[in-house]
């Protein structure tokens, strides 16, 4: 059987961003036909109408960002560790902007109920990158790929931590164990 030479081009990120963009569809639609009425705030509308445009923006920009100027099918396609640009911020950044979008849309119902969804979003995103993206990507980039997870969130950017401890054992398991937290 052929290894192959790359991760996949289209990973777990497709189900994941139909997944949160199915949720946001959902409880916009039910805080619309009035099911979720007991979590609207007259008063929070406006400040929740602007946070939740410059969240979708930053969304946006981060997953534009992460596509056409951090080039991560470049990254595939060369089988080449992307830790640079919006990579040097956050391990996920497509995802990351899909999931800002989403927080984005769902704030605009201003809602209380909805304030849920980032957590559940955050979830999804966490769990399902653990288990199998950043799975390949350390058995192909071993301990390169280990210490930008030392470095670099998995899925809120945040600045880069500039001189990580490194604790690379001789014990490849606790070594594994540690790539995941």
């Amino acid at each position: 059987m052929k290894q192959k030479k790359h991760l996949p081009f289209f990973g777990i990120g497709p189900l994941y961003v139909a997944l949160i963009v199915g949720l946001t569809v959902l409880g916009m639609v039910l805080s619309a036909k009035g099911y979720l009425n007991s979590g609207i705030i007259p008063v929070l509308k406006t400040p929740m109408l602007v946070i939740g445009v410059l969240t979708g923006v930053l969304g946006l920009f981060i997953w534009l960002y992460a596509l056409f100027v951090s080039r991560i099918d470049d990254g595939i396609r060369n089988n080449r560790l992307v830790t640079d640009g919006i990579y040097a911020w956050c391990r996920n950044p497509l995802y990351t902007g899909w999931m800002f979008i989403c927080i984005g849309v769902s704030l605009l119902a201003a809602n209380l109920w909805l304030l849920v969804l980032p957590f559940i979003f955050w979830a999804l995103m966490a769990i399902m990158m653990k288990l199998t993206e950043e799975k390949w990507l350390h058995d192909l980039y071993g301990a390169q790929y280990e210490d930008y997870c030392r470095r670099v969130n998995r899925t809120w950017p945040w600045f880069p931590k500039k001189n990580p401890v490194s604790f690379i054992s001789q014990n490849s398991k606790s070594r594994q164990e540690r790539w995941m937290v």
